[in-house]
């Protein structure tokens, strides 16, 4: 479903109301635009993230209690998983 739309001498643009019901677009709220070639994309901003302290996050996350891995083997191991999930 398309709408024809007018942009005004300031370039701004009204959202049909159907639209902004259907999304459940309130004033103010963030959205997202993006060009690809001659198409415009409008679609909701992501919500911000929650801001936590670095406290809270070693909280949040369980420590690592492994044996250590070299970081070669670590790219190693990312390179084979990605060769599997690409095939």
């Amino acid at each position: 479903m398309g709408f024809e739309i007018t942009l005004s001498s300031k370039g701004q643009i009204v959202l049909p109301k159907d639209v902004r019901d259907a999304l459940d677009l309130r004033p103010g709220e963030r959205l997202r635009v993006e060009r690809i070639g001659r198409r415009i994309i409008i679609e909701q901003a992501e919500p911000p993230r929650e801001k936590i302290s670095y406290a809270e996050f070693r909280q949040r996350v369980p420590a690592y209690d492994g044996k250590p891995v070299a970081i070669e083997d670590m790219t190693a191991q990312i390179g084979t998983l990605f060769r599997d999930w690409k095939n």
